[in-house]
């Protein structure tokens, strides 16, 4: 433990202190533990996701530093996994910042820096300085370097990108990826859809783990945030305001939109029990009461034909032929299928004749005493009244004219 508390000391003194080093050559050396760790050989190279690593090393033992962008900029270790700092010993440890100390040595893990003071594009070298305290997997031994310096290190793998990624790169994208999510819960939308909602999380979670990588994250906030999302499933709350919305338009739809409404009430129905729960089943109830159904397809929903009202579809027969009416692809018995006189372009009932019977259940549609039926109103007999006689020629078929 006491060794443990002196290289917390060694490491927290201030980085330029010591003899400076003055270089005509290329070099990689540092204080390791106050003692000069020089290497023998050194390199750079830049993977194809742009991540930069500088090694040196002396045949026995290595230093490897890691930063996510090839830019001239300070890096802090022991924050983010992306910029890292390792020491390989003759042993075969590894020694890195990533790791983090035991409770019983420090819950409070000293951050070091890697600064690329100078980036030659032409010759292709890199020159700065670095500190770091690194811990073993098991987090009880640790190895601190201070005072580090690589001076001109070659590049010897990969290319110096012409425009790397930045800090303020990853910084606009996360700030465009928060706004795309907030559109897919704004207050103007008729719904929040759960697919575009987890998509549009999952690239915001994506872009704030971008922004811990290239800016690093010493208050936590960023962390927070990607926890606070969670695993981008959509919340309750916008689950249940997606039903009270799809009831609103259910229970105020027309003949002509019924089944599409209902069928949208039972889906968000649906959704709020997979997002939350349902305890009591009182949420499963109110979809097995639903009936999105047109038995006769005639263009008029089940619920539509119940014209008594007593929940009884069986005893509705308009025209007396044995035929309920939901079962009756003609209700008023007139030739005309109901399909035809149910509903005008807007979805609203037909009544010609303003007598408050609608069509589809007035066997004389224009009110003239003479039956539709008995008007030519389907020569064809096909159902259609597209062939309608129309004596008069006036655009208007012999049935609808009084």
């Amino acid at each position: 433990m006491k060794k443990l508390i002196l290289l917390s000391l060694v490491f927290l003194t201030v980085f330029s202190c010591g003899d400076e080093v003055e270089f005509n050559s290329p070099a990689f050396q540092g204080d390791r533990e106050n003692a000069l760790w020089r290497a023998s050989s050194f390199t750079a190279s830049i993977e194809t996701n742009g991540f930069l690593t500088i090694t040196g090393s002396n045949n026995y033992e290595t230093v490897n530093l890691k930063v996510p962008s090839v830019t001239e900029n300070t890096f802090v270790v022991g924050d983010v996994d992306a910029i890292e700092a390792q020491y390989l010993d003759g042993f075969g440890t590894t020694y890195s910042t990533n790791n983090r100390p035991d409770e019983t040595v420090s819950i409070y893990p000293e951050l070091g820096e890697i600064i690329i003071s100078e980036i030659d594009v032409v010759n292709k070298t890199f020159t700065g300085t670095y500190r770091f305290l690194a811990f073993d997997e098991e987090g009880l031994n640790s190895i601190g370097f201070t005072n580090g310096i690589f001076y001109k290190v070659p590049l010897v793998y990969g290319e110096i990108p012409t425009s790397p990624i930045t800090c303020a790169d990853v910084e606009i994208a996360a700030d465009d990826a928060l706004l795309a999510y907030e559109a897919t819960f704004a207050t103007s939308l008729e719904f929040v859809s759960s697919e575009a909602y987890s998509l549009a999380c999952s690239n915001y979670v994506e872009a704030l783990n971008n922004q811990r990588n290239y800016c690093g994250d010493l208050d936590g906030s960023i962390q927070t945030k990607i926890d606070e999302l969670g695993d981008c499933t959509m919340p309750c709350e916008y689950a249940s305001a997606n039903v009270m919305e799809a009831n609103s338009q259910y229970v105020t739809a027309t003949i002509g939109n019924y089944n599409d409404k209902c069928a949208q009430y039972g889906f968000y129905l649906q959704q709020e029990i997979d997002v939350c729960g349902d305890e009591d089943g009182s949420i499963q109830a109110k979809i097995d009461a639903l009936d999105c159904s047109d038995d006769d397809g005639d263009g008029v929903p089940n619920v539509f034909e119940d014209f008594n009202g007593n929940d009884d579809f069986e005893d509705d027969d308009t025209d007396g032929d044995g035929v309920p009416n939901y079962l009756d692809n003609d209700d008023d018995g007139d030739g005309v299928l109901t399909q035809y006189e149910a509903v005008d372009a807007d979805g609203n009932p037909i009544d010609t004749d303003g007598d408050g019977d609608v069509d589809y259940l007035d066997d004389d549609d224009d009110g003239d005493t003479i039956l539709t039926i008995n008007e030519n109103a389907d020569p064809n007999g096909d159902g259609n009244p597209s062939d309608a006689v129309d004596t008069d020629g006036n655009g208007v078929p012999d049935y609808l004219q009084a």
